[in-house]
């Protein structure tokens, strides 16, 4: 396995709970050893991204990625609407602060509805409608499965396969508007992960690890630091880079019960010592 360097990886800000500024965020990350940040959406000012971007530069750092799209399921054409709005800014801005790619958690069931096939054609629809916009920008969409679990209330997209059956779809020509983020937290129980990785290929735009806890006490905050948990991850960075990623590995911890209680640099040298030693 090639050695994993620490000025490659990448902090995404939901890691550090959201607690501090994006500027003081970014300078600890930085701090750290760190070469990149993935800021989210409520941490910058999509009406005046530059002092965000300034912050991101004053740091060193530069930008893996950015978090995310609105979802864009809605039980009337009005909320749809709006949906593509938001993330036609959320791309924009996304240029500004230099992130290659917005991710795409697109949604679940609209409220009210059992129809899931409705609720992935409004997310394909979506997507579609928003290649004016990436054409205008240069900022591709990276859609990023999660785990099934979630398919009712945040994602009607679950496996990589499915993902990269989209980027078929909405990108029949290949030009690489749409690809995929791998998330281990995500994918890592698929049975068809280590083929999907291989098909999925340089469409890969990001690789996103923490570790899935055999105790876990909520799915959706209560994620492992690597090597707390069950996955593989070592196994998911050589696939995912013999697949031809090169870019960033990308530590996204979402964990109210544990690290989000820690003091932010303990949760980023904790970060680095797990990449170097588990990944």
């Amino acid at each position: 396995m090639i050695p994993l360097h620490i000025k490659d990886c990448c902090i995404n800000t939901a890691t550090l709970g959201f607690r501090e500024p994006l500027a003081v965020s970014a300078r600890r990350i930085a701090d750290a050893g760190f070469g990149h940040v993935t800021p989210w959406r409520q941490e910058v000012d999509e009406l005046d991204p530059e002092p965000a971007a300034a912050a991101i530069r004053a740091a060193g750092l530069q930008t893996g990625a950015y978090c995310r799209t609105m979802y864009f399921t809605a039980s009337d054409a009005a909320g749809r609407q709006a949906a593509i709005a938001s993330n036609a800014q959320a791309l924009r801005a996304a240029a500004v602060l230099g992130a290659p790619y917005l991710v795409a958690v697109v949604g679940g069931l609209a409220a009210g509805s059992r129809d899931i096939e409705d609720a992935r054609r409004q997310v394909r629809d979506g997507l579609a409608a928003l290649l004016p916009v990436m054409r205008e920008t240069g900022v591709r969409i990276a859609l990023e499965p999660l785990h099934p679990v979630y398919a009712a209330d945040r994602s009607v997209l679950n496996t990589i396969d499915q993902a990269l059956d989209w980027c078929d779809a909405l990108d029949p020509q290949g030009e690489g508007w749409f690809g995929v983020a791998v998330d281990a937290y995500h994918t890592w129980w698929d049975p068809q992960l280590y083929p999907a990785i291989a098909r999925a290929g340089k469409r890969i735009m990001g690789f996103h690890v923490c570790d899935w806890r055999l105790d876990t006490r909520d799915p959706l905050q209560d994620r492992g630091m690597m090597g707390d948990g069950v996955i593989d991850l070592r196994a998911m960075r050589g696939a995912v880079r013999g697949a031809g990623y090169g870019g960033p590995v990308e530590v996204e911890i979402f964990s109210r019960l544990d690290w989000w209680q820690r003091p932010p640099d303990e949760v980023l040298a904790a970060c680095r010592a797990r990449l170097e030693s588990v990944c």
